[in-house]
């Protein structure tokens, strides 16, 4: 996605421990009319499935899967990071290792959000190791319902996740692959 890369090459910020800062426009300070383009692209991408439910993990997937959910024209159910008094019953959880945060989260989500019959696009900003995708994953199978894909804003593409996760036979959408970045190079994406 061209207006995406665009963004990234400038305003995204390269930091040390290969972290590519997006938050001016991504996840922190969120660019609505980007998010909806980026919607736009998911749905055109996923336009083949059934998409009953998005699902993302809190909180930087919460905005854009919300948009996103708009052209589906389906709820999102996010994953939260830890049992709150509002999650009552039964829960199914995961363990998430957070690249950026360098600490393993367990992800819950309650049972009456994802049943059986849903197909689940999961909707995540990044793509680094894949742990979040595979909790995300894994949350979906323990419910018996169908993943048909994963929609990604940023790839890293040198990281191992992409292949991990593709691997497992998930369609994943990427619309911006990072092959490489440095602060003397920038960013260079795949084609």
């Amino acid at each position: 996605m061209q207006l995406l890369k665009d963004r990234i090459r400038k305003d995204g910020k390269i930091r040390a421990g290969n972290v590519l800062k997006v938050d001016s426009f991504l996840n922190h300070q969120m660019d609505i009319e980007l998010f909806g383009e980026i919607g736009k692209e998911f749905k055109k991408r996923f336009a083949d499935c059934e998409v009953t439910k998005i699902l993302t993990i809190e909180a930087s997937g919460i905005g854009i899967a919300c948009i996103a959910a708009q052209y589906f024209k389906v709820p999102v159910v996010f994953a939260k990071k830890s049992q709150t008094k509002n999650i009552a019953g039964d829960i199914y959880t995961s363990k998430v290792e957070s690249f950026t945060h360098g600490r393993v989260y367990d992800i819950i989500v309650a049972k009456d959000f994802l049943k059986a019959e849903d197909k689940i696009l999961v909707i995540d900003d990044f793509l680094a190791n894949g742990s979040a995708l595979l909790g995300l994953s894994t949350l979906v199978k323990d419910a018996g319902a169908t993943l048909v894909g994963a929609g990604i804003v940023i790839e890293k593409g040198f990281q191992e996740g992409g292949e991990l996760i593709r691997s497992q036979g998930i369609r994943v959408e990427s619309l911006a692959i990072v092959d490489s970045m440095s602060e003397e190079n920038g960013v260079k994406f795949r084609d």
